[in-house]
């Protein structure tokens, strides 16, 4: 279902509304999709369309060749806080504190480094410079959230995300050295686990994060569960610009 049966330009429509944060759009109900991912297409990244599509269990997703795609895959693929997998090779990793790991320290060098890193099988990257510039924008308003993993002051990995409530929606992660982006996603899961988070949302199956504990669970249930976790405060304590040696512990 698109928003409208015109032809839609690739990328975000120029003549649909921009929502600020506060402003809210009904999307399709998901559970009544007739593709197991795709609910909708069309509008664009604006902070409310962006924080309308999470609250209903939404994400974009798209090529530059295409117009914003709106997915909502069935199963969809999550880490609870008692599954939470830290295996012992990364146990000695942390302990041994061979990354400098912070919190929104670079979220624009996190998500430029995620859209240029190299994918096995994958040719380009759906972080779009419109996705950079409308995460960037979240990240400004205190939605969007990064950790990152130093070597020596340079940065080796890292993650981002939206948080709203008790769910982080973790979007995605990059590595120049060998567990720096575990490090990296492992610490910030403890810390948001720490805080309440119910669970963080990984879209849909890896192998990746398969061995971080993820599992897949009916999108029914998701739904669900995101009503209920997304409740207030939608602001969080994640601290801002912060760090520590190694990782929490985990």
């Amino acid at each position: 279902m698109a928003f409208s049966d015109l032809p839609l330009p690739n990328g975000p429509d120029p003549g649909f509304p921009y929502l600020g944060e506060s402003e809210r759009f009904a999307f399709p109900d998901p559970l009544k999709a007739a593709h197991h991912s795709v609910v909708a297409w069309g509008g664009n990244l604006s902070p409310g369309m962006l924080l309308s599509g999470y609250e209903q269990g939404l994400f974009p997703w798209y090529t530059e060749n295409e117009p914003v795609i709106w997915h909502s895959p069935d199963p969809r693929f999550v880490i609870f806080p008692e599954k939470l997998h830290v295996s012992a090779s990364m146990k000695k990793v942390l302990k041994r504190g061979e990354f400098s790991i912070t919190f929104n320290r670079d979220f624009p060098g996190v998500i430029a480094a995620c859209s240029a890193i190299q994918r096995p099988g994958q040719t380009g990257s759906w972080i779009t410079s419109d996705m950079i510039a409308a995460y960037t924008e979240l990240h400004r308003l205190g939605w969007a959230h990064s950790a990152e993993a130093y070597v020596e002051g340079e940065l080796t990995g890292g993650c981002y995300g939206v948080r709203m409530g008790n769910v982080f929606f973790g979007e995605s992660m990059f590595s120049r050295a060998p567990n720096a982006s575990k490090a990296a996603f492992l610490t910030f899961a403890r810390l948001l686990f720490d805080e309440g988070v119910r669970f963080i949302d990984s879209q849909a199956y890896t192998s990746h994060m398969e061995s971080l504990g993820a599992r897949e669970i009916r999108r029914r249930d998701f739904i669900a569960l995101l009503k209920d976790a997304r409740e207030p405060p939608p602001r969080v304590s994640i601290p801002a610009k912060s760090s520590c040696r190694g990782g929490y512990t985990v």
